[in-house]
C-alpha cells in the first residue's frame, strides 16, 4: 500500500510524497498490547525519506520502503519535475530548490530527525540537506553518487543520449527492450533496467513517452555536473553509509575517499550490481545496508 501525501515545495511547487506500509489483513487477530504488526511501524517510529535519482520516481523505492516500513515511517518523494509532482519551468531546477523541497518534506511530514536515503542525484540532495540542516538528519545513506565534478563532456553525452531515444515507444514492451538491451549505454542485457525505465513512461496519443521533460532533466543535471561536492560532504555530521554497485558509476577509490572525508563514514558494496543497485538487486542491497541501519537504530 502506498498513501499519497501532498507536500508544498519551495516556490509553491506541489510535490507528491508516498508513505509505504503493508495493509493489515482483514481477518488478522487484534495485536496484543506492545506487539508490533508485521509491515507496519509503531506510532512515533523513526522517519525515513527516500530520494530517487535523475529521471526516477518514488515508486522505484517501493521495495526498500516496504522493507523499512516494519520499523520506520518510510516516505518516498517524487521530486520536482518527476513522477506525479509538478513540473515547473526550466529555471526552477536549481540545487537549492531540490534541497529546499526535501527540507520541506521532512518538516511538513514530521519525519525529523530523519534517515535520508538517496540514489544518484537524490543522494547529492540528501547530503546537501544533511550539511545544511544537521538538526533534521540523524543518518544518511548515499547510493552510487560521485562527489567529483563530471564536466562538460558528460553533459554533452547525456544530451546526445536523450536525442537517441526512439520516442514515442509503441508499447511498454518496446520500452523494456530498448532500455534493457538496445540502448547504446547498455553493456549487457538488463531486464531490471528496462523495467526501471518502463516505470517512468506514460501513454500518450502517439505512444509511450517519459513522464518528465528531457530538457528539464538536463537543466537539473547542469546545476551540479560541473561542480565538485566534497566540501558539503565534509560538513555532514551524522553517520553516513556510502554504497556502490561493483559495476556502478561510483568507483571504489572515490567511494572510499568519500568515506574518509565524511566525519562518520562507512563503506559498503553491492555485488553483481550496477548503478541501479537498490532496484536491480534488492536482496543484496538490503544485506549491504542492514548493518548500518541496525547500528543507527540500536537494533
Amino acid at each position: 500500500m502506498a498513501r499519497r501525501i501532498d507536500v508544498t515545495g519551495t516556490g509553491g511547487v506541489r510535490l507528491a510524497a508516498w508513505e509505504f506500509a503493508d495493509p493489515p489483513k482483514p481477518d488478522a487477530e487484534p495485536a496484543s498490547p506492545g506487539a508490533r504488526r508485521a509491515g507496519v511501524a509503531e506510532p512515533g517510529a523513526p522517519g525515513v525519506l527516500l530520494l530517487h535519482g535523475l529521471m526516477g520516481r518514488a515508486s522505484h523505492w517501493a521495495a526498500t520502503a516496504r522493507w523499512l516500513a516494519g520499523r520506520h515511517r518510510a516516505v518516498a518523494l517524487d521530486q520536482r519535475g518527476h513522477g506525479q509532482s509538478d513540473k515547473p519551468a526550466r529555471s526552477a531546477y536549481t540545487r537549492e530548490a531540490y534541497v529546499e523541497d526535501a527540507e520541506a518534506a521532512v518538516e511538513q511530514l514530521g519525519l525529523a530527525p530523519v534517515l535520508l536515503i538517496g540514489h544518484a542525484m537524490g543522494a547529492l540532495t540528501a547530503w546537501q540537506l544533511a550539511a545544511k540542516r544537521p538538526d533534521l538528519v540523524r543518518g544518511l545513506i548515499i547510493c552510487d553518487m560521485r562527489a567529483s565534478a563530471l564536466g562538460a563532456a558528460s553533459q554533452r553525452e547525456w544530451t546526445d543520449w536523450f536525442r537517441a531515444w526512439p520516442v514515442p515507444f509503441a508499447s511498454l514492451a518496446d520500452v523494456r527492450t530498448w532500455f534493457g538491451e538496445h540502448d547504446p549505454w547498455v553493456e549487457r542485457p538488463s531486464p531490471a533496467r528496462g523495467a526501471f525505465y518502463a516505470e517512468v513512461m506514460h501513454e500518450c496519443e502517439d505512444g509511450w513517452r517519459p513522464v518528465f521533460e528531457p530538457e528539464q532533466m538536463l537543466s537539473s543535471r547542469e546545476t551540479w555536473v560541473y561542480d565538485a561536492h566534497w566540501e558539503e560532504l565534509a560538513q555532514v555530521r551524522c553517520p553516513t553509509l556510502v554504497v556502490r554497485g561493483l559495476d556502478g558509476e561510483l568507483g571504489r577509490a572515490e567511494a572510499q575517499e568519500m568515506v574518509r572525508v565524511l566525519p562518520y563514514g562507512v563503506y559498503a558494496e553491492v555485488p553483481d550490481a550496477g548503478h541501479l543497485a537498490h532496484y536491480d538487486r534488492p536482496a543484496a542491497w538490503r544485506a549491504a545496508v542492514s548493518p548500518f541501519l541496525d547500528a543507527l537504530t540500536g537494533g
